[in-house]
């Protein structure tokens, strides 16, 4: 399936990176922004200095009027997006902006059900294959309810990315590991998104749960904001560590010095990356 962006559906952009980091001995380093924040070109600018301090994956949130995972610094980079009118084909657009000019990086969506069902699940999943998306993790849709999710991912090439919670049952690891595809998204803890609360690093017992039910590479995210954090994380056995809060805050405390934030979120990433080499 190739679209008119030349997205290759049967690309896997995720087996590719994990396989390249796996090469040079490093984890995935995976910067999360909500898309439109604080605006198009500035939140175009955003993503695209991500890369350049080395992300390996980037994870991008679309606004959303009720996002009851997210903690105050998530939840108010939503409400500058949507007070510039951000809306899904605003987002789909800045990212086949990013697409056209990074071919190789896996870019995820971390949303809402509500956003989805609102365009159908169907047209939502084409259109973000069409703007270049490689997967979709919807926040507040619990495993038991995901199959309808799967099987649209499934269809059009995208992979349905499922949380690992740190308390879940067996049965539950066993299910992530039979339907799990590009990345597992390891909680740190429970609650919702922030860099306020540290993140407490799981286990390696749990680590070794998920590698024995063979669920796609485990992603530590939640209060992840330090290199140390990072560190820890893919000592633990995780394959890399998303950070998402610390990476928003530089955004919210930079509003009105553009170049200066993007330097910044270029030197964090760049920073965090670093932590990943084994």
């Amino acid at each position: 399936m190739i679209d008119s962006i030349g997205h290759n559906a049967s690309v896997d952009r995720y087996a590719n990176m994990f396989k390249q980091l796996d090469a040079k001995n490093q984890g995935a380093f995976v910067p999360f922004v909500m898309v439109g924040d604080p605006d198009t070109q500035t939140s175009v600018n955003i993503i695209k200095a991500l890369v350049a301090g080395g992300a390996d994956a980037l994870e991008l949130g679309f606004p959303y009027s009720d996002p009851i995972a997210d903690g105050p610094t998530i939840q108010k980079a939503s409400i500058r997006a949507l007070s510039n009118k951000i809306k899904t084909d605003n987002c789909f657009e800045i990212i086949r902006q990013v697409r056209a000019e990074h071919a190789d990086i896996p870019i995820g969506l971390l949303l809402y059900s509500n956003l989805v069902l609102k365009r159908g699940i169907e047209k939502f999943y084409q259109d973000a294959v069409a703007a270049g998306v490689d997967s979709i993790l919807i926040a507040d849709v619990p495993l038991r309810e995901a199959d309808r999710f799967i099987a649209i991912a499934k269809q059009t090439g995208i992979k349905q990315i499922l949380i690992a919670p740190p308390n879940a049952s067996d049965e539950t690891f066993a299910e992530i590991g039979e339907k799990s595809q590009g990345y597992t998204y390891l909680l740190g803890r429970a609650g919702v998104t922030g860099a306020e609360t540290a993140v407490s690093i799981p286990a390696s017992e749990l680590i070794d749960k998920l590698t024995q039910y063979k669920v796609a590479p485990p992603l530590l995210g939640f209060g992840i904001s330090t290199p140390v954090q990072v560190k820890d994380a893919i000592e633990s056995g995780a394959a890399g560590a998303i950070s998402g809060s610390a990476t928003v805050n530089i955004i919210a405390e930079n509003l009105d010095k553009p170049d200066v934030m993007l330097e910044k979120l270029k030197s964090f990433v760049t920073e965090m990356k670093a932590a990943t080499h084994k």
